[in-house]
C-alpha cells in the first residue's frame, strides 16, 4: 500500500481564533477516503491558534508561544478524536523537533512508533514540539517539518493543504492573470528567498515553506501536491480519482527518479 503524508495548515484548521470545525470534519472524512487507499500520516498546525480560544497570550513571545502551544494541544487533539471516532479511526499524537531528524537512533524510534501505528490501523497526527525545545530545534514551520516526515518514512507523496490553489507564476492575489503551474521539475534558487507572510496571524508557513519543502523532497526523488485545503475537490481528485484537476505537483524530472 502506497504511503501519503498529507500536512494541513493553521488558516484552513482555524477561523477566528477558534477551530474550524466543519473544515476539519472535510479533512478528516478526506483521509478516512484515504486510508482505504493509503497509509496516511497527518502533519498538522493549530495548536497555537487553538490556545488563543482559551488564553489571550502574545505569541510573537517565546514563552507565550510555548504557554499557547501546551493549551492548545489537547484541545487541538480533542477535536481531531472527536471527528474520527466517527470513522473508528484511532488516532495517535507525535511531537518531533529538528533535532529528531538529526539523530541516527531518534529518527529510528519515530519512524519504528510510526510504522507500528500504520501496521495496526492507528493514524499518526504529528505537530511540531513546542513546547519544550529551543528555538534552534525547531524547524519552525510544518511545511518543513512534513517534508522531512516524507523522506524519513520513505512516502510516496506529500499533500500540503494550503489557502491557495497550487502554485502560480505571479502573485494571484495582485495579478488576475496570475497563472497556476501544474507540474514542477525544479525550482531556482531565487524562488526559495523571496519574502512572504503567510495570511492568517497564527500561521507561520507562506508560499516560500512550501516551495522549500517541494525543492527538499524533489532532490531526494519525492513528490509533493499542493492544493486547496478549504475546498478539498482538488485533493480528492487526485488522490483518489488519479486525476489532476487543479493544483501543483511537484516531481523529479523523469530521468532523475
Amino acid at each position: 500500500m502506497k504511503r501519503i503524508v498529507i500536512k494541513v495548515g493553521t488558516a484552513v484548521l482555524t477561523q477566528n481564533n477558534n477551530i474550524a470545525k466543519e473544515r476539519m470534519l472535510n479533512l478528516v472524512t478526506l483521509i478516512a477516503m484515504l486510508k482505504k487507499k493509503y497509509d496516511v500520516v497527518l502533519v498538522t498546525s493549530g495548536a497555537v491558534a487553538a490556545g488563543y480560544s482559551t488564553l489571550k497570550l502574545d505569541k510573537r513571545k517565546q514563552i507565550g508561544k510555548k504557554a499557547l502551544a501546551a493549551a492548545g494541544q489537547p484541545i487541538l487533539m480533542t477535536a481531531y478524536k472527536k471527528k474520527f471516532d466517527i470513522y473508528n479511526i484511532h488516532t495517535a499524537q507525535i511531537l518531533l523537533t529538528e533535532d529528531d531528524f538529526d539523530s541516527r537512533k531518534r529518527t529510528k524510534m519515530f519512524q519504528e512508533i510510526i510504522n507500528a501505528h500504520l501496521e495496526n490501523g492507528i493514524l499518526p497526527i504529528v505537530n511540531e514540539n513546542d513546547i519544550t525545545s529551543t528555538p534552534e530545534q525547531l524547524f519552525g514551520d510544518n511545511d518543513q517539518l512534513s517534508a522531512n516526515v516524507a523522506y524519513s518514512i520513505d512516502a510516496d507523496l506529500l499533500v500540503i493543504l494550503s489557502d491557495i490553489d497550487g502554485y502560480y507564476d505571479k502573485n494571484p492575489q495582485e495579478f488576475k492573470d496570475a497563472n497556476i503551474y501544474k507540474t514542477v521539475n525544479e525550482l531556482p534558487a531565487s524562488t526559495l528567498i523571496d519574502t512572504s507572510t503567510p495570511n492568517n496571524e497564527f500561521a507561520t508557513g507562506g508560499i516560500v515553506t512550501k516551495l522549500k519543502a517541494a525543492d527538499y523532497l524533489i532532490k531526494r526523488g519525492k513528490r509533493m501536491f499542493l492544493c486547496n485545503g478549504f475546498d478539498l475537490s482538488a485533493a480528492e481528485s487526485f488522490l483518489l480519482k488519479d486525476k489532476h484537476v487543479l493544483g501543483t505537483i511537484f516531481e523529479p524530472k523523469a530521468n532523475n527518479m
